[in-house]
């Protein structure tokens, strides 16, 4: 399936599943450290889960189903399960406030939400206003009586189902992403998308093989994570291994590693910078099973990249990819990288270097990204004028500034809208911002990206306080801490730096440029 034609029109993406109950069925297709599943079994728990959403909850073509759960086999299960159902797949950022998971299941209409019984406190603020919501499942244990146990909803179920007769433009899944207006972004993929995106990307260019393990630094909720470790590995025919382990621990991805021993690694700048800040990583760890790193999520330092080769012999494949395109669009080859570059377009996909006016930049200067292929989204869910601004008929504007070298690498210059992206995920700095306003000691602040000891960006706010309070150490960590309640931790500033005003145009427009 390399084009949109060559997908039956009517196509439920469960295939990406049961494409492997042939031959494949009683191979080991998923690995984790509460349970590891054949094929086969996915697909059983996958028909039970569909049947209950069918039979006990109602679900009907085109519901949209929420998952907000660490990645266990019960998120796979619930996720194709869903799509198998007929639904969309809402899938949510275990990092989420509960104002953000109020926002997401008000936008998206959510019937259904499954969730994780540690991340139940995300819900328990917000829940009972929801004026959609009509059922809460928890993986695990919950206080309520009101809600349903994952286990006990789908253990009478029959493991036989027939998938909806789903169109291949129906949509199937629904990610969220930050917006500049602090608010996510839902994007909608369409069933089509996923057959699409693993061959055009993962089989075409990186060459995912059948006999292949993949173990993901990026979580399922995040389409770098439920692409790279769990639709094209599975499309392909190869295993996948979860960890509901923070990835932020360089111990917890190096000691994964050595017990599954995945061949391909899908990590982010910010995982090798924490794996080569632990001492010997590579000499106290058997990193001897993988054939293939990838990074993607943000821009991968050289310094990493040199560092990484050096320590371990492997270079790393760097790409950049958007959820909008749910692929990834450019990738260096294995053996062809060049570092500090994304590398050439994939096959499938036109991408054009413009200016401000659309029309194309002589090759070596900076412009404006677009690109043409079958898998983009058409639209943000309840976002007209953005999606006017990013949609624009056949191409998509990613936001991002490159220029392409003589021999056809494209170099990331960075956000044209100045978004910051921090551990692989896109973040507002206006969302910062406003935040910060909330804290009684602030009068404004400004929020740019600064490189930290790795030379990965970070948030930095620059803010000036109210009348009656002093700049301190002390102060600077309170906002910190402030912001890290008041949002996903993952978005607060890492530095602040008071200063008496912020610079401004002659019309009062903040000038970011002279913060940088």
């Amino acid at each position: 399936m390399r084009t949109a034609a060559d997908v039956p029109l009517y196509y439920n993406a469960v295939d990406i599943l049961e494409r492997n109950l042939g031959a494949r069925a009683d191979k080991v297709a998923l690995y984790s450290p509460d349970r590891s599943l054949t094929f086969r079994q996915v697909s059983r728990e996958v028909n039970q889960v569909g049947n209950a959403l069918i039979n006990n909850l109602g679900v009907r073509l085109g519901d949209f189903v929420a998952i907000l759960s660490l990645d266990r086999p019960e998120w796979v299960a619930s996720f194709f399960g869903i799509v198998k159902a007929g639904g969309v797949a809402v899938s949510i950022n275990t990092m989420v406030t509960p104002r953000e998971c109020d926002y997401i299941l008000r936008d998206c209409r959510a019937r259904v939400l499954i969730v994780d019984e540690s991340l139940l406190p995300a819900i328990e603020g917000i829940r009972d206003s929801q004026p959609f919501l009509e059922h809460v499942v928890v993986i695990g244990r919950s206080a309520r009586g009101s809600d349903l146990a994952y286990s006990e909803l789908i253990g009478d179920q029959a493991t036989e189902l027939a998938a909806a007769p789903t169109h291949r433009d129906d949509p199937c899944m629904l990610n969220y992403s930050s917006g500049t207006t602090g608010e996510p972004k839902g994007i909608p993929h369409a069933q089509k998308d996923l057959p699409l995106t693993a061959q055009l990307y993962a089989v075409d260019a990186i060459g995912l093989r059948e006999d292949d393990r993949t173990f993901s630094v990026a979580k399922l909720f995040f389409t770098y994570g439920s692409g790279g470790n769990l639709i094209w590995p599975w499309y392909a025919g190869a295993s996948v291994i979860l960890s509901a382990a923070p990835s932020r621990v360089a111990t917890n991805l190096l000691e994964t590693i050595a017990r599954f021993k995945p061949t391909v690694f899908n990590g982010v700048p910010t995982s090798y910078a924490s794996m080569l800040a632990v001492d010997r990583f590579a000499e106290n760890h058997d990193l001897s099973s993988i054939r293939l790193c990838l990074s993607a999520g943000e821009s991968l330092p050289v310094a990493i990249w040199h560092d990484w080769k050096r320590r371990t012999g492997h270079e790393i494949v760097e790409g950049i990819g958007t959820t909008e395109n749910f692929a990834l669009y450019l990738t260096n080859r294995l053996g062809e990288a060049r570092p500090g570059s994304v590398g050439k377009p994939v096959e499938g996909y036109e991408i054009k270097i413009v200016d401000d006016d659309g029309q194309p930049v002589p090759r070596g200067e900076t412009g404006n990204l677009i690109l043409r292929g079958e898998t983009a989204a058409l639209h943000y869910l309840h976002q007209y004028e953005r999606s006017r601004r990013t949609f624009l008929g056949e191409w998509l504007a990613t936001g991002d500034r490159f220029y392409v070298d003589g021999e056809g690498y494209h170099w990331y210059v960075g956000r044209s809208d100045d978004m910051l992206k921090v551990g692989g995920i896109w973040v507002s700095p206006l969302e910062i911002e406003n935040t910060l306003t909330g804290h009684d000691a602030v009068l404004e602040s400004a929020v740019i990206g600064h490189p930290d000891q790795s030379d990965l960006i970070k948030p930095k706010a620059f803010v000036v306080l109210q009348s009656g309070y002093s700049p301190s150490e002390g102060m600077a960590r309170d906002l910190i801490a402030y912001c890290a309640r008041e949002m996903a931790a993952f978005k607060r500033p890492r530095w602040i730096e008071f200063v008496d005003e912020l610079p401004r145009t002659a019309t009062g427009k903040l000038q970011r440029s002279k913060l940088r």
